[in-house]
């Protein structure tokens, strides 16, 4: 799971796949803003067929975070 997220966040943010661990932070680290991150979100629920509420993307800090959302609600 967790690569399959980080490719994807590696593309929408045209960050470096190799630098990016389970503890980068996505705003910090990649330099997203929340632009990016509704839309990283988007597809993410595209992609595994789930629904991410409101309240829990400000919880995501980490590529790791946004991995183990996903694993536990797909």
């Amino acid at each position: 799971m967790f690569d399959t997220v980080k490719k994807l966040i590696a593309e929408q943010l045209k960050a470096d796949e190799a630098t990016i661990t389970r503890d980068t932070r996505l705003v910090e680290d990649l330099k997203a803003d929340s632009a990016n991150i509704m839309v990283m979100i988007m597809d993410l629920e595209d992609k595994f067929g789930i629904m991410v509420e409101d309240d829990q993307i400000m919880k995501m800090r980490t590529v790791g975070d946004v991995a183990d959302y996903i694993e536990a609600h797909k």
